[in-house]
């Protein structure tokens, strides 16, 4: 698994070891990043969420475009592991946090996110996904961007507060973009510009 573009584009990242963990392949990946260019407006003063991070690749990748800061979830230790090795190499403005995605939001103090990416385990309920998402409400910026990875075959109900953007399928996976619903939350505080 590599960076794909930005700063650190090529550089090579370390996957955890097992069936634990499901990486984001290259071709979705280079999509999904595509598609958050033109959502955000590009990856300056971004504040990145990354959940179920796995070796970190997604939300290193923001941070390699020109993201502010990442928060790398998981709740795997040698996952983990991976992921904080990953973001010493890397010099990245990234902390891994060895923590279940749900207890991690619910735990959260700190300034609200601008994008949040979230790629659980497929068996992971629709249900408890959608209690995430739930939880994550009043987190998000105003004009946040929340991409949910799930497997092709399951559906997605976004929660009051979010709204479906769009959706692609890439085979076997499919990203559910949504935005938190206008007016229905107050800025916490305002992406910062360089």
């Amino acid at each position: 698994m590599r960076i794909i573009a930005g700063q650190w584009g090529g550089r090579r990242l370390r996957t955890p070891s097992g069936e634990g963990t499901r990486p984001t392949s290259d071709r979705v990946r280079e999509s999904l990043f595509s598609s958050l260019d033109s959502l955000l407006g590009g990856f300056e003063g971004v504040r990145v969420l990354d959940l179920f991070a796995g070796s970190g690749a997604l939300g290193l990748e923001a941070l390699s475009r020109g993201a502010e800061s990442a928060d790398l979830v998981e709740s795997n230790g040698r996952a983990a592991s991976v992921a904080a090795g990953n973001t010493r190499d890397l010099g990245a403005a990234a902390t891994v946090h060895r923590a279940t995605a749900q207890r991690f939001v619910a735990d959260h103090g700190g300034p609200p996110w601008h994008l949040v990416l979230i790629d659980p385990p497929y068996a992971l309920p629709a249900d408890d996904v959608t209690d995430l998402l739930t939880a994550l409400v009043p987190h998000l910026d105003p004009d946040a961007v929340v991409v949910v990875e799930r497997s092709s075959r399951d559906s997605l109900t976004w929660p009051e507060g979010l709204e479906a953007v769009r959706d692609k399928a890439y085979g076997e996976t499919t990203l559910w973009y949504g935005r938190p619903v206008a007016g229905h939350q107050p800025s916490l505080q305002s992406r910062s510009t360089p």
